[in-house]
């Protein structure tokens, strides 16, 4: 899979993409993650690639001309499956989304700035639109961040336990069970006896019912859905 990511803060990226599981994909060859820095197609040699709105208020506008540009001349040489707008507006970010999207084969995320993007942008290019919550963040690098790790972790090969993100929250609508580890008895507290047992269906059942009892407590609109 290959992600590009256009952004007017690249150094934000760095770190989140160069640890951990999403680094694993990359030494793999599973993933390839570009950032480009959206003033490579500045409007003029001040590297301008915002202005101020029409009809007046605060806040900076991204213009469409750099945003265009830098679509069409990344668009050659990769035609893009999804080209994704991070933006608090957009769809809530969930399993069933990231599930859908790490079966893409190339993929564009836009992450917004100041007051967003030109609505023409979204109009002519965007063909998704995702939000990671219901909050503003200063742009949408973090939340490009989250959408890359999320899809990342999901390709073939890059867990080393691939059956793993099968049993993770949200993968059948449900939370995930408690889980344990060594030692078998903390401080008191023990672990609980049908995970020493042995059982591999008694266990299954037993952490599908513990899923059912944490969602219902926790998330009850998972249910409902």
């Amino acid at each position: 899979m290959k992600i590009d990511i256009l952004t007017v803060l690249p150094e934000l990226l760095e770190s989140p993409f160069s640890h951990s599981i999403i680094k694993r994909a990359k030494e793999k060859g599973l993933l390839e993650i570009r950032v480009h820095h959206l003033r490579q197609w500045a409007v003029n040699e001040y590297g301008q690639i915002d202005d101020y709105q029409y009809g007046g208020g605060a806040g900076m506008v991204m213009m469409p001309e750099p945003l265009a540009n830098a679509i069409d001349t990344l668009s050659k040489d990769n035609p893009y499956d999804q080209i994704i707008y991070m933006t608090p507006d957009g769809e809530r970010l969930n399993q069933q989304i990231a599930n859908q999207l790490s079966l893409q084969g190339n993929l564009l995320l836009i992450c917004g700035h100041y007051k967003g993007i030109d609505q023409r942008i979204r109009e002519l290019y965007v063909t998704r639109e995702i939000s990671i919550g219901d909050y503003v963040l200063s742009g949408g690098e973090l939340a490009a961040a989250v959408l890359v790790d999320a899809i990342g972790r999901l390709l073939p090969g890059v867990l080393n336990d691939e059956t793993s993100a099968l049993f993770d929250s949200f993968q059948d609508n449900l939370l995930a069970p408690p889980v344990y580890t060594r030692p078998a008895d903390f401080r008191g507290s023990k672990v609980p006896e049908i995970l020493l047992s042995g059982d591999p269906k008694k266990i299954g059942d037993w952490r599908h019912e513990q899923s059912l009892r944490r969602t219902e407590e926790r998330r009850p609109d998972l249910l409902d859905e």
